[in-house]
């Protein structure tokens, strides 16, 4: 009996060793993991400023490093200014820009006006429609092409201004759109008529129909250039380290600062960016660097997980705040409001904006079920969209990476919409759709694969919305987790 006891003690002796030894083991861990992504701690009042105002530099410049990112993808494939990029065919999870459109046709012609005007040709809308907006480096809208924009689907020549250019010299018969900045890109997205592989084609083809080209070129038919990106990654997710700050300095260096923006010179001399001059940020630097985007990225997502509901007691938000519509709306002249904590949010999860929103499409954005909790790719979840969804052209559910806002690598597709082939209703019209690592009982029709081993995040379209949307007599129902 002794002996037994003694072995026993001697276990517990063992085991509490190792748990000490665990214990101490986790600790450890948990310090290395904190000190990785650690608060900065200055040695002096420079270092303190350097690190808060590469925090603000971040926050203030996300929409133009966004831009600058999905412009040097575009380079990759030979591709310059005053040439379009496109897709010719629905996106699939190698387009990783910022929640892109998987049911639409994608084209993106980048401007550069510094030798002069860019004129940008809209073709009516016949035998297609397109739905985008021509934007400025800041991703800020000019304005809206096509049924929602100037030439309300009749068609027609867009001619964009370089900043200061005298509106006289242009003869009639183009839409005159003056912007403030050299630099610039159009968001236009073919919209299709159904899923089926004809009307797919057709949307591609009707999107070819867009020419860009430099003004004075305009009487020598100039031929437009459309840069195929379906075969590559196109990848313009933001990088949260220290290389946003080299992306941010290459803006400094291209486009002068807009007069709103000048009271960001003198803070970004203090981090090393200054116009006309090299950027090379030493090591300790590069340490603030990395600590601060990583404190802009946190202070973004305390606002984005934070954003008041569409519907009272709903998970649906939409992204934008009030003062950030406004702001675009009215090209950022109203006096007394500047978004720019808004404005970083979007951006850090989107690009693209209409001058006129709600006219041609509307979102709605979720990142939890209808408890609170944030959706997580080992789960499954579904939701019933109701009967009778207010839109004109279409709807769609789309899933993104929580930590990317891109599209979930390697999935085979990305979402559904009324538009997709074999999508099922119920016999009161309404729609159930299922989210998770697996296909429900139901089957494949009205699912959207997970990443089981990270968070997402679903994007409602709403294409062609109608005064039911947002008045709200119809009301987005809430994702139920399953499992």
């Amino acid at each position: 009996m002794k002996k037994i006891i003694a072995y026993l003690f001697s276990l517990f002796l063992l085991a509490t060793a190792c748990k000490k030894e665990n214990t101490a083991e986790n600790n450890t861990a948990q310090n290395t993991e904190s000190s990785q992504k650690t608060e900065f701690h200055s040695e002096n009042i420079k270092e303190k400023m350097q690190y808060n105002r590469a925090v603000e530099a971040a926050i203030w410049g996300l929409p133009a490093v966004n831009f600058q990112l999905m412009y040097k993808e575009m380079e990759k494939l030979h591709g310059s200014y005053n040439q379009i990029v496109y897709w010719p065919g629905l996106l699939n999870w190698k387009n990783q820009t910022l929640t892109p459109n998987p049911d639409v046709i994608y084209l993106m012609p980048f401007f550069n006006t510094e030798k002069g005007p860019v004129v940008l040709e809209i073709p009516p809308a016949d035998g297609g429609t397109f739905n985008g907006s021509v934007m400025n480096y800041w991703q800020a809208a000019i304005e809206d092409v096509g049924p929602g924009g100037l030439d309300k689907g009749k068609g027609g020549k867009y001619i964009i201004l370089p900043p200061g250019y005298d509106k006289s010299k242009i003869p009639s018969g183009y839409f005159v759109m003056q912007s403030d900045t050299y630099r610039g890109y159009a968001l236009l997205r073919s919209v299709l008529k159904s899923g089926s592989p004809a009307d797919v084609k057709a949307a591609v083809d009707y999107g070819k129909r867009v020419k860009l080209y430099p003004y004075v070129q305009g009487s020598s038919s100039p031929q437009t250039v459309f840069v195929d990106a379906s075969k590559v990654e196109y990848n313009s997710t933001i990088k949260y380290d220290e290389s946003f700050y080299q992306t941010l300095n290459e803006i400094v260096q291209q486009e002068p600062f807009l007069e709103r923006d000048r009271a960001m010179i003198d803070l970004l001399k203090t981090i090393g960016i200054e116009r006309g001059k090299p950027f090379s940020p030493d090591a300790k630097a590069k340490e603030i660097f990395n600590v601060a985007i990583h404190d802009a990225k946190e202070w973004l997502i305390w606002n984005y997980e934070n954003i008041k509901p569409f519907y009272q007691g709903s998970q649906w938000f939409f992204p934008a705040s009030a003062d950030n519509i406004n702001s675009i709306k009215n090209s950022f002249q109203t006096r007394e409001i500047y978004p720019i904590d808004n404005r970083g949010v979007c951006y850090m999860i989107a690009f693209f904006s209409a001058k006129h929103l709600g006219e041609s499409q509307y979102y709605l954005m979720t990142t939890k079920d209808k408890d609170g909790n944030f959706l997580i790719g080992n789960s499954s979840y579904r939701v019933v969209v109701p009967a009778n969804v207010p839109v004109k052209q279409y709807w769609s559910m789309t899933v993104y990476d929580r930590e990317t806002h891109a599209f979930v690598r390697n999935m085979k597709w990305a979402g559904r919409s009324s538009q997709t082939p074999g999508l099922k209703k119920n016999s009161d019209g309404t729609v159930t759709l299922y989210f998770g690592p697996k296909p429900p009982s139901e089957g494949e029709s009205n699912w959207t694969p997970t990443d089981p081993n990270g968070d997402f995040e679903i994007l409602t379209r709403f294409y062609g919305p109608t005064p039911a949307l947002f008045d709200q007599s119809w009301k987005l129902t809430d994702l139920e987790k399953v499992n």
